[in-house]
């Protein structure tokens, strides 16, 4: 990649506040800019604008990440991205990269709902995680990787299976389903952790700042995602032990025409390997 990990996490703990700006389940006045449609299709809404809105992650290399050094987004969902662009716009991939297709916003867990909720986005492929309760409010195309949940701790810190999180104090982010799997993991060893035992955090250089800063004793998340801000200071507590299984799927409007089209986009890119070769060119876990 262009940078390393070390750098990114140095380059966007400065400018995040720059950047701020499973199965298909059953703020613009112009609705061409980001509603639907006068016929209420989400699909000839993006034609008649002829670009994609994209919510995306900004801090998680491999999936999506803004390079600092050349503005720009890069990762598998941002190559995901300009593929579902392609097939709703009638072009190649290739065109829709090169012609710059897609609008890239960085969504959080606590944004990213309510962006496809009013129309701001169309689909958000940013690790999300598919889940009964999110399925119940948008559609979500198969999913597309599958992750597991991690924890990251310090190796100085004298932790070396899942049960020494009794008492420990360990970072979350926001609107994350992280909190309840690692709660689930420790209490098949017998540990009780409670909401005391969680500091919520609303992005993930916050968390990994409390970590390095001892603050927090260890920071939980998905595997991918700790794997941007992993160095020679730090580890997986217990790596060889998977639980919190994340199933990624792109969100879109619940009852969208678009969620088949992306929901088919998805299952051909399965289907013919790229999604496969894409995990190996970003050296995906």
């Amino acid at each position: 990649m262009s940078m390393s990990r070390r750098q990114f996490v140095q380059a966007f703990g400065a400018t995040a506040a720059v950047v701020g700006a499973g199965a298909l389940a059953g703020c613009n006045s112009d609705p061409a800019a980001s509603g639907s449609g006068e016929d209420g299709s989400k699909v000839e809404a993006i034609k008649a604008r002829g670009k994609l809105n994209c919510g995306v992650k900004a801090d998680v290399l491999g999936y999506g990440y803004l390079n600092t050094e050349t503005g720009e987004y890069e990762g598998l969902e941002i190559d995901l991205c300009y593929q579902i662009a392609a097939a709703v716009l009638g072009t190649t991939y290739e065109e829709a990269k090169e012609q710059g297709l897609c609008e890239f916003t960085t969504v959080t867990p606590k944004t990213r709902g309510p962006l496809i909720d009013n129309d701001s986005l169309d689909i958000v492929c940013a690790t999300y995680t598919i889940t009964p309760e999110r399925v119940e409010d948008w559609d979500f195309s198969d999913p597309y990787r599958v992750d597991h949940v991690g924890v990251m701790i310090m190796k100085d810190s004298g932790m070396e299976k899942l049960a020494d999180l009794d008492g420990k104090l360990i970072g979350v982010s926001q609107g994350s389903t992280t909190k309840q799997a690692v709660t689930d993991a420790v209490a098949e060893e017998g540990v009780t952790l409670s909401d005391s035992n969680f500091n919520e955090y609303p992005d993930y250089p916050s968390i990994n700042s409390a970590l390095e800063s001892g603050n927090i004793d260890a920071f939980a998340m998905d595997r991918s995602t700790l794997n941007t801000y992993m160095n020679d200071q730090k580890e997986l507590l217990e790596p060889e032990v998977e639980f919190g299984e994340q199933e990624y799927g792109i969100a879109t409007k619940k009852g969208s025409d678009l969620s088949e089209v992306v929901n088919d986009t998805v299952n051909e890119l399965l289907s013919n390997g790229w999604l496969e070769e894409e995990a190996e060119t970003w050296n995906l876990l």
